[in-house]
């Protein structure tokens, strides 16, 4: 991606979200005499013309444009996974989008790719999933990041940028950035938005001048808890240099993978407003909770609750018995987990507790169960809270919740001046 082109949106979805879910990257079904999506498991396929073979390996080594014609190798390209592809770029409104084995890898792509081009300086802001933090904070790609707030972008890039990196709403914390005005404040340099919390149905950040959409595919897009990938969408020139990326390092996502991605898609919408609807009932639930000293539920909305303990986090973990207390998020069913200890424990503690990610945070992230069956559970795991709440109303400490409410936005949510943490 050349830092002064822009990402225009010109794929922008002419058909309901709901409807493209359900529809990309299936189009061509009907015509085929097919009702569900082949899965090809194939890593090679036959060819008897080695001069033409040799010329298409040639165009892709040049363009990594996707090879005309049959399929060479499956760390090229694959038709099921590509069926993915297609459709998550619909969802997300940019002309491509390229699929990797996680997240992870995927980020590790975006990375590799501004590295090659000379720009290997990173600005980013907290929080941001644990692993992503790292990967910029430990220079282990040769990457340098500048930490920064969002009012701070402009000055800290250089001529030497290759990226602004955002997660919004951010893990765990569910803080939120204006889109907006950070895609401004970038200029030239291109901003990645983590969308992972989010998804294409609460926000479509190249609508708001992003031009490098991130997903842990793994979470919401796969929805079940079965299947790991990670996918960037943008525009269809970095998309190419990406897939030069993914096939000399050989972070692939996997043929079944891609499969059972795109048939989460296909649900998508229905799964993320229905686990909003849950967890915007117990984000209130849990403000009105005296056990509870603080709950994060972010402007956009989502299934992704947090909230601060005045006792043990640790109790709470042990004490739920329908909740899983389990690291991820984004499947069928509810999980719980301790951002300090698990998801952020690689980050280090003051970084840590300076973007809010405190010792006495939990992170939820609501299923499709019954909302009375969730706060049933989770009331009977606070109960092993009392003790330490009796203590703090002999104390007169608070003991009232409160829901963290970030100012007035514009497109997207600006970031609280006290930004409480971040998979």
């Amino acid at each position: 991606m050349d830092t002064e082109s822009s990402m225009a949106p010109s794929t922008t979805p002419s058909r309901a979200l709901a409807t493209e879910a359900v529809h990309a990257g299936r189009d061509d079904l009907a015509a085929l005499g097919l009702h569900a999506p082949p899965i090809d498991l194939s890593t090679t396929y036959p060819s008897y013309d080695s001069r033409g073979e040799a010329e298409r390996i040639d165009a892709f080594a040049t363009t990594g444009a996707r090879p005309d014609g049959p399929p060479i190798y499956a760390r090229l390209d694959n038709p099921t996974t590509a069926r993915f592809e297609t459709a998550l770029a619909r969802l997300e409104g940019t002309a491509s989008a390229v699929a990797f084995a996680s997240g992870m890898a995927a980020l590790t792509a975006v990375l590799l790719v501004r590295a090659s081009m000379g720009l290997r300086h990173v600005v980013a802001v907290r929080p941001l999933y644990g692993c992503s933090d790292h990967l910029l904070g430990a220079g282990l790609l040769g990457t340098e990041v500048t930490w920064t707030d969002p009012a701070g972008i402009a000055d800290a890039i250089r001529p030497d940028t290759g990226l602004v990196i955002v997660e919004t709403p951010a893990n765990p914390t569910l803080a939120e950035v204006d889109i907006r005005a950070v895609a401004h404040s970038c200029g030239s340099v291109p901003l990645l938005v983590d969308n992972t919390f989010a998804t294409p149905v609460l926000q479509r950040p190249v609508e708001h001048g992003a031009r490098i959409v991130l997903h842990s595919a793994t979470k919401y897009l796969g929805g079940h808890g079965d299947v790991m990938g990670g996918v960037v969408a943008c525009d269809e020139e970095f998309a190419a240099r990406l897939r030069q990326v993914r096939f000399a390092t050989g972070g692939v996502l996997h043929p079944m993978a891609g499969y059972l991605l795109l048939r989460g898609l296909a649900t998508l919408p229905v799964r993320v407003r229905a686990a909003s609807a849950s967890a915007a009932e117990l984000s209130r639930r849990l403000a009105a909770d005296p056990r509870i000293a603080r709950v994060h539920y972010p402007e956009v909305g989502g299934a992704m609750v947090s909230f601060e303990v005045y006792g043990d986090p640790h109790r709470v973990i042990a004490a739920v018995r329908l909740i899983t207390p389990a690291v991820s998020l984004g499947s069928v069913d509810t999980l719980i987990q301790h951002p300090a200890s698990i998801s952020h424990r690689i980050v280090d503690e003051g970084d840590r507790q300076a973007s809010g990610v405190g010792d006495r945070l939990l992170r939820m992230s609501v299923g499709l169960e019954d909302v009375e069956d969730l706060w049933a559970d989770l009331c009977q795991a606070l109960s092993s809270e009392e003790p330490v709440r009796r203590e703090a109303a002999a104390r007169r400490e608070p003991v009232r919740g409160e829901v963290s409410a970030p100012p007035a936005r514009t497109g997207a949510a600006t970031v609280p001046e006290s930004r409480p943490a971040g998979r």
